[in-house]
């Protein structure tokens, strides 16, 4: 076992991102935004290509998180010895970052540059452009969680494993925004529910920044981590005794276990 976050860590960092005030409340808006690419498709069509928009626009956000992470890496490579200070520095951080989830102290962090299009992107490279500007214009509010994740990506000194983790992160927020695509005139009922129970996932999401922070400034990280890979190893045990759909994912959890 290794020092890097786990795969289901690093996921679950990207589901809780996508129930954060400043994305759930906002994703009819931008399905909205970006089912203007349908034109005057209607029906099964109008959804297909609205999928495929959300597609791109989640490809977008994903290469903006992924660049941040290999700049994050580059700098832990280059200070070396340094690299230990850091991570007491990412640890302290972590920890602030949490507590404000909960007590909301620190102002700074609640600006976000919201990219308001006068005109809805056209076709999917515009469904791209704006998935770029999502993820660099919303980055100071999803923050804190996004910082977690960074630093422990980028730890590693390996841009190749960093942007990995931030490509997985990226995949745990894209698959709620797919979903949503996919099931647009259903999911207003459940988001609506997601919003009133904002501030209990708020305070969850800052208990588990607090104690990953701690774990990180302590060097103790890797007990959390341990657990969590050898639930990884077992429901990969566990799947390569079924059939089918488990063993996919059994195979590929093992060809990406880094």
């Amino acid at each position: 076992m290794n020092e890097y976050p786990s795969i289901f860590l690093t996921f679950a960092a990207g589901l809780l991102t996508f129930f954060s005030p400043c994305v759930l409340p906002l994703i009819p808006s931008y399905l909205s935004i970006l089912g203007g690419a349908a034109g005057s498709a209607a029906g099964e069509k109008k959804r297909f290509i609205l999928l495929i928009t959300t597609v791109f626009f989640v490809l977008g956000f994903t290469l903006i998180f992924i660049i941040l992470s290999i700049i994050i890496s580059s700098a832990f490579l280059l200070m070396g010895e340094v690299s230990k200070y850091i991570r007491i520095a990412a640890g302290i951080i972590v920890i602030i970052l949490g507590l404000n989830i909960i007590f909301d102290f620190l102002a700074v962090l609640n600006y976000e540059k919201r990219f308001n299009f006068k005109n809805k992107p056209k076709g999917f490279i515009g469904a791209l452009l704006a998935g770029m500007a999502f993820g660099a214009g919303w980055t100071p509010c999803i923050g804190p969680i996004l910082t977690g994740v960074l630093f422990l990506a980028g730890q590693s000194g390996k841009a190749g494993i960093a942007a990995f983790y931030l490509a997985l992160y990226s995949l745990g927020l894209s698959i709620p925004f797919l979903l949503a695509a996919i099931f647009f005139d259903r999911y207003l009922i459940p988001a609506k529910w997601f919003r009133e129970k904002m501030p209990l996932i708020k305070n969850i999401s800052g208990v588990i920044l607090i104690i990953i922070g701690i774990m990180i400034l302590t060097g103790q990280f890797s007990a959390l981590n341990i657990i969590l890979q050898r639930w990884q190893y077992q429901f990969i045990y566990w799947a390569e005794d079924k059939s089918g759909f488990f063993q996919i994912i059994a195979a590929w959890l093992k060809m990406i276990n880094i």
